[in-house]
């Protein structure tokens, strides 16, 4: 039997389950494949004893359904920056992925499979230049791999920035506040710029448009002026004022090497106050909401289809490729090209004109 090797790394997302029962079903019907699971991404493979599963029927029955993953998933460590710590106390990162290909490989593994976002990609198209037999798998609530059209996990979180907005507009009117929620995505505004078309915010900031808080000051003031009594606000993690800074810090976790985002919330609502805003204010920030829960039938759909795919891939030998949506079809790149430019949204596009178009203003 040809053995499969599938591990989810990264942040966790609605639609991962669907993916590794996907590669599983697929699997099951040539005969000669059966797949296995790394816990915590490749943490699994590199401990002592190994922390890997066979996934069979029994295993993924009904999981494309259930949120999270059942392979468990981390963004910290990793066979490029393993975390050890000295004598002196003291953590370093070393590699281990010369140890780690030679392992796989050992363990008669001809495939594995690679589902996560960005960052995970980049380091499957370093172990494919090492020689592993990899295929990758977008995985996102970000949709910020250029790649493909959409990454699953986008639209559950769309789904719920969007009601919860909804659920704002009710509240913000009640008492004629305003309402300021930050929603995740990094240094991309797709889920924020959904959110506030979808649930009809009268602002919505993103990091590809630095904001005047002039601007945004003029708009929320004029809802008052014309007795309307309240408004919203949707602002991605990553947005930023003009000349102003992101809002983040450095994490202290060991392992973890992004910078953490968060709190331009309550940034956005100081400098409101000190540009003169005088009405009640409130701030929410939905974190980790958006990556909890069902995934929605789109990204089951979706994680399901690039499950299939990427399991007909690794039966074909297709490595060193990634899988992706493009024109509504399902196809494949290399994973060079997934990873070589960030997927921002793009200031030309349709979607920021029909934002405009409805009159949401977006800071600038």
């Amino acid at each position: 039997m040809k053995k499969a090797l599938v591990l989810t790394g990264g942040g966790d997302c609605p639609g991962l389950n669907a993916v590794i029962r996907g590669i599983v079903k697929r699997a099951n019907q040539t005969g000669d494949w059966e797949v296995y699971g790394s816990m915590e991404a490749y943490n699994g493979i590199l401990r002592d004893p190994q922390e890997i599963i066979k996934l069979d029927n029994g295993v993924i029955a009904g999981i494309h359904a259930k949120g999270g993953t059942i392979l468990k998933t981390t963004t910290k460590g990793g066979p490029f920056s393993w975390p050890v710590k000295r004598e002196d106390g003291e953590w370093e990162m070393i590699d281990r992925s010369d140890e780690m290909v030679k392992m796989l490989k050992a363990d008669g593994f001809e495939a594995v499979i690679s589902i996560g976002g960005d960052g995970s990609q980049r380091i499957s198209q370093s172990l494919y230049e090492k020689g592993l037999n990899i295929i990758g798998v977008p995985k996102t609530i970000d949709n910020d791999l250029s790649a493909t059209d959409y990454t699953f996990g986008f639209q559950t979180a769309v789904e719920i920035a969007s009601d919860a907005v909804d659920k704002l507009v009710t509240t913000a009117e009640s008492h004629h506040r305003l309402m300021i929620m930050e929603v995740m995505g990094r240094s991309a505004g797709w889920i924020a710029l959904h959110a506030a078309i979808a649930g009809g915010a009268e602002v919505c900031l993103i990091p590809e448009i630095p904001y005047d808080i002039g601007s945004v000051l003029e708009r929320i003031e004029g809802r008052y002026r014309r007795n309307q009594g309240f408004a919203n606000i949707v602002i991605a993690e990553g947005a930023k004022a003009k000349d102003g800074q992101v809002v983040a810090k450095a994490s202290d976790e060991v392992g973890y090497e992004n910078v953490r985002l968060g709190g331009v919330a309550y940034q956005l609502s100081a400098e409101l106050k000190a540009a003169g805003f005088t009405h009640d204010v409130r701030e929410m920030v939905l974190g980790h909401l958006q990556r909890g829960g069902s995934p929605t039938a789109f990204d089951r759909i979706l994680a399901t289809q690039f499950g299939v795919k990427a399991m007909e891939m690794a039966i074909d030998g297709e490595f060193g490729k990634m899988v992706a949506f493009r024109n509504n079809d399902i196809v494949t790149v290399s994973l060079k090209e997934a990873t070589e430019a960030y997927n921002f949204v793009s200031l030309d596009s349709y979607l920021v004109k029909a934002a405009r178009g409805v009159g949401i203003c977006l800071g600038d």
